[in-house]
């Protein structure tokens, strides 16, 4: 099987949210349902001072659907939402 590159777009609930601490609490759940991958995050400036994660890793297409990993993100209490903005397949 192939591999797909996944972006997911986290928004906080809140400006006041620490993002490293959410960034390492979804990265783990991210290796849980991938397997350690490669991630690449950026930070996404919203409004009034609110800011989006843009999480980017990489997975085997035969997992499947991210819709499991999506909802145990959007559970965490600090998590406003939780969108997947792009898949695309590897190539290489």
């Amino acid at each position: 099987m192939a591999k797909v590159v996944v972006t997911l777009k986290i928004m906080p609930a809140s400006p006041e949210v620490n993002l490293e601490e959410l960034e390492n609490k979804i990265n783990e759940k991210i290796d849980s349902f991938a397997g350690e991958c490669e991630k690449k995050t950026t930070i996404e400036p919203i409004a009034f001072g609110l800011k989006a994660l843009n999480i980017l890793f990489v997975m085997d297409e035969a997992k499947g659907s991210t819709d499991f990993l999506e909802t145990q993100i959007s559970e965490f209490e600090e998590i406003n939402s939780v969108e997947v903005t792009d898949v695309r397949r590897a190539i290489g």
